[in-house]
């Protein structure tokens, strides 16, 4: 099964992450928010990186850690209730 990887280092690399799985998958902004019970300018703050310091925080600190977050998606989405 094929798979893509994204390492996440800060609030940017997450909402990058999350536009370009968002546009693998086919969805617009409106859809995606939709499907996760949010507002599309929600969905656009975090997709430029215009989150809180919150998730920078964390990163931030994981990093201290020694630890990596990385986002890996199958190739297929599996069924999963909303």
């Amino acid at each position: 099964m094929s798979q893509q990887r994204w390492v996440v280092r800060s609030s940017a690399d997450f909402g990058r992450t999350i536009a370009d799985i968002r546009r693998h998958r086919g969805l617009t902004q409106e859809e995606l928010s939709a499907l996760a019970g949010s507002g599309r300018s929600a969905l656009a703050k975090i997709e430029t990186g215009k989150t809180t310091l919150f998730v920078d925080s964390l990163l931030r600190l994981l990093r201290r850690l020694g630890a990596t977050v990385t986002i890996t998606i199958e190739a297929e989405v599996p069924d999963a209730p909303a």
